[in-house]
């Protein structure tokens, strides 16, 4: 089920929800309630937006550095079972 949360909450759910609140808060403490989410929720995508243009300004301030391939040394290959008897 792929449904978002929101999507199932009507109008009735939501008075519920919002009664429910002010029963636990008060009326007086709901405004302050609400600034300090809308505070949070602020500063989150304050946050979030500054991470996003540091990785987008690393990501085209440094170059990428040319990819050169180390020679490999030759090897040489001995034999686990010992000499061959024919």
């Amino acid at each position: 089920m792929n449904t978002p949360l929101l999507a199932l909450i009507g109008g009735s759910e939501i008075m519920w929800i919002a009664i429910v609140v002010l029963v636990l808060f008060g009326a007086k403490k709901v405004p302050e309630l609400m600034k300090g989410v809308g505070t949070g929720i602020k500063e989150f995508k304050k946050a979030s937006r500054d991470v996003q243009d540091e990785l987008e300004r690393a990501t085209y301030e440094t170059p990428a550095a040319p990819v050169t391939p180390t020679p490999k040394k030759p090897t040489e290959t001995v034999s686990q079972s010992g000499p061959s008897q024919s």
